[in-house]
C-alpha cells in the first residue's frame, strides 16, 4: 500500500513548526523535566557508538528490529475480534471480512470468549503471524479470563508490546482496568485505540481523560476524528499533519488529504498537547520544548517510540473496526512504537544458581533459551508454541528440557503462517515458532545444553482448593480423562487425584475461580458435562512440641511371624524450614539392621500422609530413629513399617498436633463509600487487614482471610458495593486455626467416619 506525502495546508504548517509550544504557561514543570530522572533504553546511543568505532552492526540486528510479539486485549464487547478481524484481512492473512455471527451467517469466529469456533483457519492458534510493510508481526492470542493462574503470566511474558482497545461509548470498563493493571505487572509497553467512533454518544476525548484518572496512563492523542458519530469520515495524524480517508470496499486504500480549514486551530491545539505530554517524560524533546524550538515528525514520533518503550508514554489512536476506519494506521503504530524483542528485557532464573535472575541479551548469538508458552491438540499430535529469548533453534537439533532433563530432537519447526504451517529449517531469538513431536508441559524451558536457565520458577505453589468431579454421562469418560490430563499439562498448579474413600475424582488448584474456569473449559472444549461437589479446603496438620515414641511389633501366627521395635522421637521442623518431612536415623550399631531403614522411613512417611485429627497430611515434622530391636527369624520389612505406622499414630496426640488451613492474601479495590462495609465484613470472615491506601475515588485493601470463609465472597462483594467492587486472591500460607474451629474441625470429621 503506497504511502503517500502530507499534504495539511502551508499556514497551518508554519504555524505548528515555528511554534510549537508558544501558548505554554512559564510556570510549566520545568524542574521536573530538567530533573532527568529519564531511563532511557537502549536506543541510538549504543548504535551510535559502534558507528563511531567503525564496527559493523551484527547480522540478526535488522532481522529483529522488524519484528514485533504483539497482543490485542479489551473489555468484552469492545471491539477486539472486529479489530483482530480488520488487521488480519489488511496483512492479507484472510481474504474477505465477516462480522461477530448474526450478520452474514458466517461469523467472525474469532472470539476471545469462544475459542473454538473458528473460521477454518485457527486463528485461535497461539500465535497467529502476519507481514505489514516488511514488518513480522506475531499477534498472540492473550487470555480471555485474567484468573490468577499461571497460564497468564506466561501469556504476557511472551508479549513485548500490546494494543489495549477501549469503547468510545463505554469507555474504561472494569476489565480495562484488569487487564491494563495486569500488563503493567509483567511491563508490557502499550499503544491504546479507541474504537466504535461511528456509534451514538462516541466521545473519545472523554475516553482520553477516563485512562488518565482511571488507569494512570500518562497518554494523549496520535491522531483525532475528522466528525463522530454517523458524520464519523476519517482521522489526523498529529505526528505528520496530515488527514487521512479510508476508500474501497474494505476502506483497503488509504489516501492522505488537506485538513479540512474549520479544523486547523483544533489540529495545532493538540498536537501542543501531545508535544508538551511527551517532552514531561523525555528529555530530548523537553530540551527543544523549552526553548521554543519546531519540533519535525520525525523527531515527534522517536520521542514518542523511546517514552512508549520505558513505559511513561501511552500513544492514544482512534477510530472504527467495523467502518474499516483506522486499522492501517494502527498497524504502522505499531511498527512504530512498540518494541522490537531487543528491546526490552527479559529475564531468566539461573538453577544452578538458585534461581537467581539472569538478563537475557536477546541476541541470537548466545545459548538457546525457549519457552514452551502453548500447547494445541493437532491434527499431527501435541504443537507446541516456542517463543525463543536467546540463540537460534534448527530442525535436526538436540535440545535439552531444563524441567525434565530430557535430550529431546527437534523433529520438525513450523511458523503458523496463512491457514497453512509453513515448514522452517530456523528460527532465531525473537521469534515465535511451533514444535511437533515434543512430549513437554505449557512453561517448559529449552536450553542447548550449555545453560541452565528456566523462564518460569520450578517452584510450583501448593494447590488450596478441591472440588470433587465426575461426568454426567458415562460415555464422556474418555473425554473426561483427556481433559483433564491435558490441563495438568498446560497448568502445574492443576492437579489431579482420587479420593480412596468414596472413589471420586478430586481436582485441587489456586481457588474457586481457577476450578471453575477448567470445568467450563471442560464443557466447552471437550463437550463434557460434569457434576461438581462442594468446594474443599486443603487443610494441613503439624505437631507443636516433641514427643517420644517406643512401639513393640509382634505378631505370632503359626510359622514366621512379625517383629520389629522402633524408638525415638518426633519434633516440629523451625519454620523457615524447606522440606516438609525429615527422617533421621541416629542408632549407633545394629540394633536394627540397615537393610530394614528405608522401610522404617516409608511406614512414617505413609503415617503423616493422614493426621489423626481430620485425616489431612501432616507436614513440617523431623522424626528421629534412636534405637529398637530386632529378631532373627521373624524381623521383616513389612514388620518394620508397620511397627513406624503404629509408634506414629501413638505419640501422635502427645505432640499437641493442630490444624492449619491456607490463608490468603485478598486485594480489595471499593469505592470509598463502601469501605466501612467491606472491612466490617473481612472482620466477620476473620479477615486481618494489613494494608488501606486510596486510589483516586478507590480504597485499597490488603487483608489476611482464611480460605475456609471466602467461599460465595465475589457475590457477597458485589452485593456490598453495588457491582462496583472487585478483588483477586492468591495463597499466602498455611496457618494454625484457632481452638474452636479445630473442634469443629474434628468432630465434623469424626461424623463423617465409618464406625466400626
Amino acid at each position: 500500500m503506497p504511502r503517500f506525502p502530507p499534504s495539511p495546508s502551508p499556514n497551518l504548517l508554519q504555524r505548528l513548526f515555528s511554534s510549537s509550544s508558544n501558548k505554554r504557561s512559564s510556570s510549566s514543570p520545568t524542574a521536573a523535566l530538567l530533573s532527568g530522572d529519564f531511563h532511557l533504553r537502549r536506543f541510538s546511543s549504543g548504535n551510535a557508538a559502534r558507528a563511531a568505532k567503525g564496527e559493523k552492526e551484527p547480522w540478526w540486528k535488522e532481522s529483529m528490529n522488524k519484528v514485533r510479539n504483539i497482543g490485542i486485549s479489551a473489555h468484552i464487547d469492545s471491539g477486539k475480534t472486529t479489530l483482530t478481524e480488520r488487521v488480519l484481512f489488511y496483512t492479507g492473512r484472510i481474504h474477505e471480512i465477516h462480522e461477530v455471527r448474526g450478520r452474514d451467517g458466517v461469523g467472525a469466529k474469532m472470539d476471545s470468549m469462544d475459542l473454538e469456533r473458528e473460521k477454518g483457519i485457527t486463528i485461535q492458534s497461539a500465535a497467529t503471524y502476519c507481514t505489514w510493510k516488511d514488518y513480522k508481526v506475531n499477534i498472540i492470542d492473550t487470555p480471555g479470563h485474567v484468573d490468577f493462574t499461571i497460564e497468564v503470566e506466561r501469556a504476557l511474558r511472551v508479549l513485548d508490546g500490546a494494543i489495549l482497545v477501549l469503547c468510545s461509548v463505554g469507555g474504561v470498563q472494569s476489565q480495562s482496568i484488569t487487564v491494563d493493571r495486569q500488563m503493567r505487572r509483567y511491563e508490557v509497553p502499550r499503544v491504546a485505540f479507541i474504537n466504535k467512533l461511528d456509534r451514538m454518544g462516541a466521545d473519545p476525548w472523554k475516553v482520553l481523560s477516563q485512562a488518565r484518572a482511571k488507569l494512570r496512563h500518562h497518554s494523549a492523542a496520535v491522531q483525532m476524528p475528522i466528525g463522530l458519530e454517523e458524520n464519523f469520515k476519517g482521522l489526523i495524524d498529529l505526528v505528520h499533519v496530515k488527514a487521512l480517508f479510508f476508500h474501497g470496499s474494505s476502506g483497503e486504500n488509504v489516501v492522505a488529504g488537506d485538513i479540512p480549514a474549520d479544523m486547523e486551530d483544533l489540529v495545532a491545539e493538540k498536537r501542543r498537547e501531545l508535544i508538551e505530554t511527551v517532552s514531561e517524560v523525555d528529555d530530548v524533546l523537553a530540551e527543544k520544548f523549552l526553548n521554543d524550538e519546531p519540533v519535525t515528525a520525525a523527531e515527534l514520533e522517536e520521542a514518542i517510540r523511546r517514552a512508549t518503550i520505558a513505559q511513561k508514554f501511552v500513544p492514544v489512536f482512534m477510530g472504527s473496526a467495523f467502518k474499516n476506519k483506522g486499522v492501517q494506521p494502527l498497524l504502522d503504530g505499531v511498527v512504530s512504537y512498540l518494541p522490537c524483542p531487543t528491546e526490552v528485557n527479559n529475564y531468566a532464573l539461573d538453577q544452578d544458581n538458585e534461581e537467581a535472575k539472569v538478563t537475557l541479551t536477546g541476541s541470537p548469538d548466545g545459548p538457546l533459551v525457549a519457552l514452551a508458552f502453548k500447547l494445541e491438540e493437532g491434527r499431527f499430535g501435541q504443537l507446541t508454541y516456542l517463543r525463543i529469548y536467546e540463540g537460534v533453534i534448527k530442525k535436526g537439533d538436540f535440545i535439552i528440557n531444563v524441567n525434565t532433563k530430557k535430550r529431546i530432537k527437534v523433529p520438525r519447526l513450523v511458523r503458523m503462517h496463512s491457514n497453512d504451517m509453513e515448514d522452517i529449517q530456523e528460527a532465531h531469538a525473537g521469534e515465535i515458532v511451533a514444535v511437533f513431536g515434543i512430549d513437554c508441559a505449557s512453561g517448559h524451558t529449552f536450553t542447548d545444553g550449555s545453560v541452565k536457565y528456566t523462564m518460569t520458577s520450578m517452584s510450583v505453589p501448593e494447590p488450596v482448593m478441591s472440588l470433587a468431579v465426575q461426568p454426567v454421562s458415562k460415555d464422556s469418560g474418555g473425554q473426561f480423562s483427556k481433559a483433564l490430563q491435558r490441563f495438568q499439562k498446560e497448568d502445574p498448579t492443576f492437579r489431579v487425584g482420587l479420593d480412596p474413600d468414596s472413589n471420586q475424582t478430586i481436582i485441587s488448584g489456586m481457588g474457586e475461580l481457577h476450578l471453575d474456569i477448567y470445568v467450563e473449559r471442560m464443557r466447552r472444549e471437550y463437550k463434557v458435562d460434569a457434576t461438581v461437589g462442594k468446594p474443599r479446603v486443603n487443610f494441613r496438620e503439624t505437631i507443636t512440641q516433641r514427643a517420644e515414641f517406643d512401639y513393640l511389633h509382634k505378631k505370632q501366627s503359626g510359622g514366621a511371624g512379625q517383629y520389629g521395635r522402633v524408638t525415638g522421637y518426633v519434633e516440629p521442623l523451625p519454620s523457615d524450614s524447606k522440606e516438609k518431612f525429615e527422617f533421621e536415623n541416629m542408632i549407633v550399631g545394629q540394633a536394627i539392621p540397615s537393610g530394614f531403614i528405608p522401610a522404617i522411613e516409608k511406614g512414617f512417611k505413609e503415617a503423616a500422609n493422614s493426621g489423626s485429627l481430620i485425616g489431612h497430611p501432616v507436614e513440617n515434622i523431623r522424626i528421629v530413629l534412636t534405637d529398637g530391636a530386632s529378631h532373627a527369624v521373624d524381623s521383616s520389612e513389612l514388620a518394620f513399617k508397620m511397627a513406624a505406622i503404629y509408634a506414629f499414630r501413638l505419640c501422635y496426640t502427645a505432640a499437641k498436633p493442630v490444624i492449619l488451613e491456607p490463608v490468603m492474601l485478598v486485594e480489595l479495590k471499593v469505592p470509598t463509600e463502601f469501605q466501612g462495609t467491606v472491612a466490617g465484613d473481612l472482620n466477620k470472615r476473620k479477615g486481618i487487614i494489613v494494608g488501606n491506601d486510596q486510589e483516586g475515588d478507590d480504597s485499597v485493601i490488603q487483608a489476611h482471610v482464611p480460605l475456609n470463609n471466602m467461599f460465595g465472597y465475589s457475590t457477597s462483594l458485589r452485593s456490598m458495593t453495588q457491582g462496583k467492587g472487585e478483588f483477586t486472591m492468591e495463597y499466602k500460607e498455611h496457618s494454625a486455626v484457632s481452638n474452636d474451629v479445630q473442634t469443629q474441625l474434628v468432630n465434623a470429621h469424626n461424623a463423617t467416619r465409618p464406625t466400626d
